[in-house]
């Protein structure tokens, strides 16, 4: 399977030690507690028998979701914990045999080409920190009961890609074409035979001024990306939703119009309660301010009375995350909490604490964040038909007993 980093056969704790350095202080505060719904959890699919089955929850096989209590552990998502959505099986791995010799066709420049891998890297490459979400994280907070996968927290992960700027590569083929005002990326999924490729195939289309920071990526957290996550080269979309982040990207085209595959033209809309989704409707493109709670973990039980420390991340979407707040009462009352370890970055996450004092009984804990514009994470969510884009800070408050 594509992975030199399969870590299966190690213990739990091993595993973590390897997978990610960054939080591993937090890690014995989850000492040796096993709850109860992990040992009857459905096992990994085999393409991501790598991963941590217990840091994961198995919606179905191509779709995993990453546990509050994971997300806490380290400030960058190790590879083996982050959250899996894929709208098609992932292809054969066949195609990570050789990753420098992938081919990527552009279009809808003045000097089309189609480079390889290995001619891209020759461009030069850049670290780039960013949350990656799924557009559905959240779903499961809202009351119509949406079709789809029921995310809370875990379709979201912090991490690092390694690659080329696409503004770079863009430069060197001589620019946009006239009339270019879409970045048009087609991933490289396979598609039964006799099935119309526009029907199933992930190709998105997004404004072309998101070309400022774009890239294409060849590393996931300072490794080769993995098969499951993209490789062996994927386009990277910072501050817009996962889906837009398009795997096994082959093609990439300046267009002047969206394409009018399935999956834009019709999917991922914020489409009004009662309607049929169509192009009339906003495309899920952008995120906007998010917070939520890591700890105390709901999954652990009650907590101990005293000395608590109420931890969680908060992002902008689009720009960085300026101010957290929690509340201890459902949002009647609010207290600055500090952010702690590095900035990464406007796209990245930061990671949040409020230390407080708490009696027995029972709190819903909050937080509600504020990005660079001033923007406030809002009290509801956005209704809408798909079940996406929830930034609700009612939403995701967490109700825990103390004692």
């Amino acid at each position: 399977m594509d992975d030199a980093r399969n870590l299966s056969a190690l213990d739990p704790g091993r595993r973590r030690l390897l997978a990610g350095g960054a939080g591993l202080f937090t890690a014995s505060a989850l000492g040796s507690f096993v709850h109860p719904a992990w040992a009857q959890a459905k096992p990994l699919p085999q393409y991501v028998a790598w991963k941590i089955p217990e840091n994961l929850i198995v919606h179905s096989p191509t779709t995993l979701e990453t546990r509050r209590h994971a997300l806490a552990a380290n400030l960058i998502t190790p590879e083996v914990d982050l959250y899996i959505r894929n709208n098609l099986p992932p292809p054969n791995d066949r195609i990570v045999a050789d990753r420098d010799a992938w081919q990527v066709v552009f279009e809808g420049v003045r000097s089309p080409r189609t480079l390889r891998v290995g001619d891209l890297k020759k461009m030069g490459g850049r670290d780039l920190t960013m949350v990656l979400q799924c557009s559905g994280n959240g779903r499961a907070y809202f009351p119509h009961k949406p079709s789809g996968t029921k995310w809370t927290v875990g379709a979201a992960g912090n991490v690092t890609w390694t690659g080329v700027p696409l503004r770079t590569v863009i430069e060197q083929l001589g620019g946009p074409a006239a009339g270019a005002r879409f970045i048009t990326g087609t991933g490289g999924e396979e598609i039964a035979p006799g099935v119309d490729p526009k029907s199933v195939m992930v190709e998105r289309s997004v404004p072309i001024e998101a070309l400022q920071d774009a890239m294409l990526a060849w590393n996931l957290n300072g490794n080769p990306v993995s098969l499951a996550h993209g490789a062996p080269l994927r386009l990277i979309i910072p501050g817009y939703t996962g889906v837009n982040n398009v795997k096994y990207v082959k093609r990439i085209a300046l267009t002047s119009e969206p394409t009018d595959a399935r999956i834009q033209a019709s999917r991922y809309r914020m489409v009004p309660l009662g309607q049929k989704a169509n192009a009339s409707h906003p495309s899920v493109w952008e995120m906007d301010v998010k917070s939520w709670i890591t700890k105390p973990d709901p999954e652990a039980g009650k907590a101990a009375a005293g000395s608590v420390l109420i931890e969680g991340v908060a992002f902008g979407g689009m720009t960085a995350a300026k101010a957290v707040e929690v509340s201890l009462d459902g949002g009647r009352t609010w207290m600055p909490a500090r952010f702690i370890g590095p900035d990464l970055g406007r796209y990245a996450w930061r990671q949040f604490v409020l230390p407080v004092r708490l009696q027995p009984g029972t709190y819903t804990i909050a937080s509600r964040a504020t990005d660079m514009n001033g923007k406030v994470q809002p009290e509801q969510r956005l209704e809408n038909q798909p079940g996406y884009s929830n930034n609700s800070w009612r939403d995701h408050a967490l109700t825990i007993t103390v004692g």
